[in-house]
């Protein structure tokens, strides 16, 4: 029980699979979404548009007021430019500095001058982010690590001195040019503008402009987040509608397997498949076959053993009677007696073999019908092709066989064209014809009419014989059941023949009944057998 409740808890293949199919979309989606450098390029961007705004922005403002003329020359005044910087840069939360037309560093914002010397200014840290955020940080880099297509940018490398040497954008600025840069290094990237500071177009000095990529790192991180938010909430929802669908999917189908293997273990009628065909879906058109399949099974179980039981009970009654004789002979010295037991014997012997020999045939008869092929029959042909066999065969005082066609043979009006075998066919009418004349008195007439009524062929056999006995209209189809005709010697029918015909019209869906025939009186003067096809 242990055992069974864990299989039924734990996840079954077609679960896994469709919880790994579901969730590997959206993984592949939430993947591609993480990537986010297309969203940091433009970032980037328009924090470089912005950073060389500010820093023409201080160069001009620098090349008209922090001048000093010396000797028909401009140059920068240090003390003015370093005063000016550092107002122009406190809104702007960048580095500044400044170099003359040779390459010194004449002025950083991140470095204060006093009578005193020098003080370094260094920013104060970041406040520490929560635990969900370092956890997304870590996976997220994790992640993106793994990406080939990631965009790697140069490495940031400390200067060595102060000169512009140290400074490639600020070198090429003195030269006359406005130049940008991004660079990366442990905690972030380095956003870098330069632009040269002039007067009257002569080059006085450059204006070189850097800052950290945090505004950067926050506005991807608060994008990561939300995305993480929101692909954690579409994940959670994916999995529980995976299950779910799974599970409409799963269990009923362990359902109708637990119950097709106990109708293999236990093969007992009272073993029931679910019904599950209000679902309206493959899974209910599955159940629907399943218990229709069941119900043809236990039909063809019961077919079977009430037909084993049939046979055995009718190959007792010969093996009886053979048994009885033999004992009989053994202790007689009559020959005429020894003669007429042997009579007997050779009798019951060719009962039996033709009482096996219809079993067999009849055991036979679903195989043949299932594995042959209906094909377009024509009726008129078939039934005028047995009255002249059975014509020939017939003695003088044989009943006579009348056949009534609609039309002429060779036209679809005579021929009656119908689908099915055409050797099971002529075994129902040959049965029907045979039975007719064993009951129509000598000289009689047999008459066989075929005729088309909407979308089926009926054929009626009319014979002149006593009828059939009232209440075993239905009876007389069913297996080893006899009524034959006074005077008839005994064994010479098994009583198989109207079965075989019954179950050979039913399979190709058709209908076959007997009935009698009555005249002005109400008296019965005759049996008819009617055979209802359906037309090709």
């Amino acid at each position: 029980m242990r055992l069974r409740a864990r299989r039924r808890w734990r996840l079954s293949p077609l679960t896994r699979r469709i919880l790994a199919v579901n969730v590997l979309a959206l993984a592949l989606l939430g993947m591609g979404v993480l990537y986010l450098g297309e969203y940091q390029d433009s970032l980037v961007t328009a924090n470089l548009d912005s950073l060389r705004t500010q820093a023409e922005i201080f160069a001009g403002a620098l090349g008209e007021g922090a001048v000093d003329q010396r000797r028909a020359s401009f140059v920068l005044d240090p003390q003015l430019a370093r005063e000016m910087m550092r107002r122009l840069v406190e809104p702007t939360k960048t580095r500044a500095r400044l170099f003359n037309d040779q390459g010194k560093l004449i002025a950083d914002t991140d470095v204060l001058s006093g009578p005193g010397g020098t003080v370094q200014v260094s920013k104060l840290s970041a406040p520490a982010s929560s635990l969900f955020e370092r956890v997304t940080d870590a996976i997220y880099d994790s992640v993106i690590s793994a990406f080939p297509w990631r965009r790697n940018f140069p490495r940031y490398v400390e200067p060595t001195s102060d000169n512009a040497e140290s400074f490639p954008e600020a070198e090429r600025a003195l030269a006359g040019y406005v130049t940008s840069s991004v660079k990366t290094r442990n905690q972030g990237l380095i956003l870098e503008v330069a632009v040269p500071v002039q007067h009257y177009r002569k080059v006085l000095g450059a204006v070189e402009l850097s800052m950290g990529s945090r505004a950067i790192e926050n506005a991807i991180r608060s994008v990561r987040v939300e995305f993480i938010k929101v692909f954690a909430f579409a994940l959670g929802v994916t999995v529980l509608l995976s299950i779910y669908l799974a599970g409409t999917i799963a269990r009923p189908i362990r359902r109708l397997a637990a119950a097709a293997e106990s109708v293999r273990r236990r093969p007992v009628r009272e073993v029931a498949i679910p019904d599950l065909t209000g679902r309206g879906d493959e899974i209910g058109d599955l159940s629907g076959a399943l218990r229709e399949m069941t119900t043809a099974l236990w039909q063809r179980v019961g077919a079977i053993e009430r037909f084993a039981a049939d046979v055995a009970h009718e190959i007792k009654n010969p093996l009886t009677s053979l048994k009885s004789a033999i004992e009989t002979a053994s202790r007689l010295n009559d020959r005429e007696k020894e003669r007429k037991l042997l009579a007997l014997v050779l009798d019951d012997v060719m009962r039996l073999d033709r009482l096996i020999t219809d079993i067999s045939d009849a055991s036979r008869l679903d195989a043949d019908l299932a594995r042959d092929e209906f094909v377009p029959v024509p009726l008129g042909k078939l039934l005028a092709t047995l009255v002249q066999v059975n014509e020939a065969a017939a003695k003088e005082d044989s009943p006579r066989l009348l056949l009534s066609l609609p039309g002429e043979l060779g036209t679809p009006e005579g021929d009656l064209p119908v689908s099915g075998i055409e050797g099971r066919l002529v075994q129902v009418f040959r049965n029907l014809v045979a039975n007719a004349v064993s009951f129509s008195p000598p000289e009689g007439a047999i008459r066989i009419e075929a005729r088309r009524e909407g979308r089926n062929v009926v054929v009626t056999i009319d014979d002149q014989g006593p009828g059939i006995p009232e209440g075993k209209f239905a009876a007389i189809f069913d297996r080893f059941y006899s009524e034959r005709p006074r005077g008839e010697k005994f064994g010479t029918h098994s009583g198989l023949g109207l079965s075989i015909s019954k179950q050979i019209v039913e399979n190709h869906r058709g209908q076959i009944w007997a009935e009698n025939r009555l005249d002005g009186n109400g008296q019965v003067i005759g049996a008819r057998f009617v055979v209802r096809l359906p037309a090709a």
